[in-house]
C-alpha cells in the first residue's frame, strides 16, 4: 500500500507535468487524475466484494493503478465528470480482464500489466473523444471534428501502437532468449529466485 501510494503521488508529476508549465492545464490534469484513481479504487472494491464476498487491499491498490492508467490519455482533455466515468468503468473493466486472462489464458503476467495498464490505457484513449465533448462543451478534441470521427482516429492510434508493441516485444524476447534462459526451472521457483539466482534471501519467512 505504501508503494501504491507513492505511485499515486508520483502520477501527479506525470500527468500534471505534461503541459511543461505550472498553469491551469497542469492543475486540471492533476485534478482529474486524482478523481479517476479514487473512483477506480471505489468501483474495484465494490465489484470485488460483489464477485468474491470481500474486498482486498491489493485489489484496491490495483484499482487505483487502473484509474491512473485509464485517465492518462485523457487527463488534458476531460473534466471531473469525464474522470468519474473513466475511473468508474476502469475499476470494473480491468478487474474483469484480469480474471479473464488468469482463467482462460496461460499468461505469466504476475503484475497484470496488460489487463491494468494495457486495457486501462485503451479504454481511456477510446473514451476520450466522447467524454471530451461532454466535459468541455466542444464537438471533440479538434475543433470542427465530430466525436465519432475523432474516435476513429483514436482507434487507429490504438491499433498502430498495439501492432508496434507486439512486433517489438517478439523481437526483444527472441534476442533475450538467444542470450539467456527465459524460463526458470520449477524447483528454482519453489525455492525462490532470491536464493537460487542471487544467493541470498530477501525475506526470512521461517
Amino acid at each position: 500500500m505504501v508503494g501504491a501510494s507513492m505511485l499515486w503521488v508520483g502520477w501527479f508529476g506525470f500527468n500534471g507535468g505534461s503541459p511543461f508549465a505550472a498553469n491551469g492545464d497542469a492543475v486540471a490534469a492533476a485534478f482529474v487524475t486524482h478523481i479517476s484513481a479514487a473512483t477506480a479504487c471505489v468501483t474495484w472494491m465494490i465489484w470485488e466484494r460483489m464477485r468474491f464476498g470481500k474486498a482486498s487491499l491489493i485489489g484496491i491498490a490495483t484499482g487505483m493503478v487502473a484509474g491512473l492508467a485509464s485517465i492518462t490519455p485523457a487527463a488534458g482533455h476531460v473534466g471531473p465528470m469525464g474522470a468519474l466515468v473513466i475511473g468508474g468503468v476502469a475499476g470494473i473493466l480491468c478487474q474483469e480482464l484480469i480474471n479473464m486472462v488468469k482463467q482462460n489464458f496461460s499468461v505469466d503476467d504476475s503484475l497484470d500489466v496488460f489487463a491494468v495498464h494495457g486495457v486501462g490505457g485503451i479504454w481511456g484513449t477510446l473514451a476520450l473523444p466522447f467524454l471530451a465533448a461532454t466535459s468541455l462543451g466542444g464537438a471533440g478534441l479538434v475543433k470542427g471534428v465530430s466525436a465519432l470521427s475523432q474516435f476513429v482516429v483514436q482507434l487507429a492510434g490504438v491499433i498502430v501502437v498495439a501492432a508496434f508493441t507486439v512486433v517489438m516485444t517478439v523481437v526483444l524476447a527472441m534476442v533475450a532468449r538467444a542470450l539467456v534462459d527465459m524460463r526458470t526451472e520449477r524447483d528454482d521457483e519453489q525455492v525462490g529466485l532470491d536464493l537460487t539466482a542471487h544467493g541470498e534471501r530477501a525475506y526470512d519467512l521461517s
